[in-house]
């Protein structure tokens, strides 16, 4: 992922740290930072410690100095192609071995790759510190010996999948592909996608990727970051036992800030399976931490950062586009300036005008100028995101990781804080002045499929042929021998696992019946509240489906008292957010706020929900975005085949067959009317609950809910479900997606619906080892042996009343039919052999260790007090779940096993190209049903 995407993504990402709010009581020079150690090794490691003692976990991190930006022509890919390599066992770690020590762990990892460093991170337990170390320190110097032909060719067929699944078969999937080639001359670090080309993929060998380990991924291009519940000393024992007697790799040097300037404007136009016109205009700027990063931020906030802005005045209240925004992503060697748009082809189809539209705005902009409370916006959510920043460890680590790799400096909060503070109005000015006044940039038209008419109508701009040079044969990169002083073969042991319990909360009530549930935690100044009403969607007419959700959403517009963009305004000035939405069984209400301004976010939480103002003129702009969104959604395969599927279990006559928020018939049903009655009837705390979780205690907390007390009660009933349609076996339901180069695919079934310590809990159990974990059967199958697939799973999802049992993933098209068999066939097998006694262990280790996990955050903590509200339900469930885990057998296992998998009676929903598959799946001897999701 790329580091920042506009000044609201890089406050959240790179400003975190300790700090007490500034307030009446408070230090105002108080600096906030991060506490931590830094010191280096002898070969060159840089290594950060942070010391968090408040939850029982350790979050480890290592990220190298390279990214696509290393690359070279006709070789792109690698950067990214290393990261799927280093997990894929090293010489002491066989195949897998990473993946299932981390999951049997009870602990999540990953990686990620960007232009410019590769990460490597995993959260465990704290027990486990050592096993991880001795992990990353054996792929960091054993990788080679471990890396084979078979390996190489299989994850070369992940990522060709992952890219298929990401960039090729999503709708404006290749909008940042097209505008680099565009933006940036060939042979710049960022002319070519991180994750590659499929032809310079296929171009390389084993050999090719040898050689790029070992230029680039010794520890002297290393950061290696740990934070959370660690010892010290202890730590840096570890560290130097395990990283020590690494080699020194080749020397390492920034590579120079190459930001761009273009001559003229270029303009480009993609065809693609959309249904919503995109625009994009790019320039070019600076590079990150350049002095005109922050006020360029700043800028992009002010034209496009959310309803305060010009952008959303101009563009979506006048109804011209479904979406608009602006940003200022920044990379270490070069940063852009981006406006987009997805137009609402009712209103203004047409790009070149609304390639107008923009340049109004700038005008108007100018006129305007910088007013003082667009700074005030800025800085508060500077200071608002920067206090949230610090409830996750991994959250932290990861901007130490980040400050080191770039500046050279770990702890960049204050650094951030100040220079974002001192962006003046005429800073802000100066920057548009010189970097976009008038300044040519890349306009990416992209329109439906032949229908280029609708596109900017400028000269089009063509990206030129790819000249890839002739390769050297690869050159051999000497490496040190390493010298241990242990025995490296040997897994680490466990230390003794930490006793988790869940949070001490308190309970009381706001009114009658209206259960309160609250964690006080001091770790951050913040608070978070959910007020929950259960019905949700459910409360919909059937003829209406989307009516809940379009309430919700014209909950979040005007009031009696102020207008959307006051109200917005008035939330930015105090860091805060209020959030209402309606999805699954309710209409949930979010507030989050740092402590000291949570009275003045209250008052703005009910002056929203006692006096929706409820206008036509905000009714109509968000009915006509979503029914151009509902439209958009339909090209998207993912969108089709979860349409397709509640269709085909639950039926036409239940509202849970159709999506949240509607279909583009029934949305069109609904009037402003519609949304005052909805409002009326359900708006009331008959079926309530509210969760509030920080730093607060009960007595205060009580006092401002207080105003609650007036909420009048009304009881309503949530309807009942219809009859669902009946199978006496599984079909194929084909739903056609021309051109598609990947097939979505489900194997699906009606279920059980959840509960804490039956049965949905044992067949959670069950299912484990078959597809819910990463070294389950059926991804190991399907992704690692087979390669038709990016990632493969089965899974049990209940909620109250009703659950599914399914299984499946994105497949290559070819493969569609093959990975359908080998689902059916690893279903079969499972139901006929049972768990073995390994996959039983690894279950019950993974299932007990995790929980240290578990209730890190607030936002964590509130999951847990809403998930005891809904299911009604004791503390004590999950002291329960660990005695039925450590108690289950094989035997109970496989008699959920033989009763709920049954392959023969599921359906088989896929979304793909009809024409190539029809012949295809008829190979399954089921019955075809081509079915259209789209209505």
């Amino acid at each position: 992922m790329i580091r920042t995407i506009g000044l609201v993504v890089l406050v959240a990402v790179t400003l975190v740290g300790c700090s007490t709010p500034k307030g009446n009581n408070a230090d105002e020079t108080q600096q906030i930072g991060i506490e931590h150690t830094r010191y280096q090794l002898d070969n060159g490691l840089t290594v950060i410690l942070h010391q968090d003692t408040s939850d029982p976990l350790v979050h480890i991190d290592v990220t190298y100095h390279v990214g696509s930006s290393r690359e070279v022509v006709g070789r792109s890919g690698f950067a990214h192609f290393f990261e799927h390599m280093m997990f894929q066992g090293s010489q002491h770690v066989a195949d897998e071995q990473h993946f299932a020590m981390i999951t049997e762990a009870g602990g999540d990892m990953n990686g990620t790759t960007n232009s410019d460093r590769t990460n490597y991170y995993q959260t465990v337990p704290r027990n486990h510190l050592e096993k991880v170390l001795w992990l990353e320190s054996d792929r960091m110097g054993f990788l080679l010996p471990a890396v084979t032909v078979e390996k190489f060719e299989n994850q070369r067929d992940t990522v060709k999948n992952e890219r298929a699944q990401r960039v090729d078969n999503q709708p404006y999937g290749l909008r940042s592909e097209r505008t680099s080639e565009a933006l940036y001359p060939a042979g710049h670090p960022y002319s070519w996608p991180v994750i590659g080309y499929v032809e310079d993929l296929e171009r390389v060998g084993v050999d090719d990727l040898k050689a790029f380990f070992k230029r680039w991924y010794g520890p002297n291009n290393a950061v290696l970051t740990i934070g959370g519940d660690i010892d010290i000393d202890q730590t840096k024992a570890w560290v130097e036992q395990y990283f020590g007697p690494i080699p020194r790799g080749p020397e390492v040097e920034d590579l120079p800030k190459t930001p761009v300037t273009l001559t003229e404007s270029r303009y480009l136009t993609l065809e693609d399976n959309v249904h919503l016109p995109f625009l994009q205009m790019t320039f070019p700027t600076v590079h990150a931490r350049h002095p005109d990063e922050a006020p360029l931020d700043v800028l992009a906030d002010i034209l496009g950062g959310g309803k305060t802005s010009i952008f959303y005045k101009n563009l979506v209240v006048s109804g011209r586009t479904v979406q608009a925004a602006v940003s200022h992503p920044c990379r270490e060697l070069a940063c852009e300036f981006q406006l987009l748009a997805l137009a609402n082809p009712g209103v203004e189809p047409n790009l070149n005008d609304l390639y107008e539209r923009f340049h109004q705005t700038f005008a108007e902009f100018e006129q305007r100028g910088v007013q003082p409370d667009d700074l005030e916006r800025v800085k508060m959510s500077i200071e608002a995101r920067t206090i949230f920043s610090l409830q996750s460890v991994a959250s932290k680590v990861s901007m130490l990781a980040y400050g080191q790799t770039f500046a050279g400096e770990p702890d960049l909060v204050q650094a951030d804080i100040d220079r974002y503070n001192a962006v003046t109005a005429e800073d802000v000015m100066r920057v548009y002045e010189k970097y976009i006044k008038n300044n040519p940039a890349v306009v990416l038209s992209i329109v439906p499929m032949q229908q280029t008419q609708l596109a900017v109508a400028k000269p089009q701009y063509e990206i030129p042929a790819r000249d890839i040079p002739a390769f050297d044969a690869v050159q051999e990169v000497a490496q040190t021998p390493i010298e241990d002083s242990f025995d490296r073969s040997q897994i680490p042991p466990e230390g003794k696992p930490p006793v988790v319990s869940v949070p001490d909360f308190w309970q009381t009530q706001v009114l009658d019946n209206v259960p309160l549930l609250g964690v006080t935690t001091s770790e951050t100044p913040t608070v978070s509240l959910s007020i929950s009403l259960e019905g949700g969607p459910l409360l919909d007419p059937i003829d209406k489906a989307g009516l809940a959700s379009m309430t919700a959403m014209m909950m979040n517009e005007s009031t009696t008292q102020r207008s959307n963009v006051e109200l917005a305004n008035a939330l930015s000035k105090l860091g805060s957010s209020v959030q209402f939405s309606a999805s699954g069984r309710f209409t949930t209400i979010y507030v989050s706020s740092i402590s000291k301004n949570l009275p003045a976010t209250l008052d703005i939480l009910y002056e929203k929900l006692f006096s929706p103002a409820f206008l036509e003129a905000d009714f109509n702009q968000l009915k006509q975005r979503s029914l151009q969104a509902i439209q958009q959604q339909m090209k998207n395969p993912n969108a089709l085949a979860s349409r397709a599927q509640s269709a085909i279990l639950y039926g036409p006559e239940n509202r849970v067959s159709m999506p949240d928020g509607g279909t583009y018939t029934t949305l069109s049903n609904i009037q402003l009317d519609d949304v005052k009655a909805f409002y009326a009837q359900f708006y009331n705390p008959a079926k309530a609950n509210i969760v509030i979780v920080g730093d607060i205690e009960q007595s205060l907390a009580v006092r401002l809910l207080a105003p609650l007390k007036e909420w009048a009660v009304a009881n309503y009933e949530i309807p009942a479900y219809a009859a669902f349609p009946e199978h006496n076996e599984g079909k194929v339901f084909l739903v056609d997606k021309p051109g598609a180069v990947q097939s979505v695919v489900s194997v699906v079934r009606r279920s059980m619906p959840y509960d804490a310590t039956g049965e949905y809990f044992r067949a959670r159990l069950m299912n484990f080892p078959l597809g819910g974990h990463f070294n389950s059967r059926i991804n190991l199958n399907l992704r690692e042996d087979k390669g038709y697939t990016y990632g493969a799973n089965s899974y049990f999802s209940g909620g109250k009343t009703l659950g599914i049992f399914a299984a499946g993933g994105d497949f290559n098209a070819p493969n569609t039919l093959e990975s359908i068999q080998e689902i059916l066939r690893e279903m079969s097998e499972y139901k006929r052999d049972g768990i073995t006694a390994q996959e039983l262990a690894f279950l019950k280790s993974a299932y007990t260790q995790g929980d240290a996990l578990d209730y890190e955050t607030p936002a964590a903590k509130a999951r847990f007090l809403r998930h005891l509200l809904v299911y009604e339900l004791d503390k004590s469930f999950s002291e329960e779940q660990l005695a039925i885990i450590q108690g289950i057998t094989a035997e109970e296992i496989n008699l959920v096993a033989k009763a709920l998998i049954q392959p023969q009676d599921m359906h088989i929903i896929v979304v793909g190209d009809a024409t190539s598959l029809e012949p295809q799946l008829a190979e399954l001897g089921r019955e075809i049903i081509r079915f259209n999701a789209s209505e």
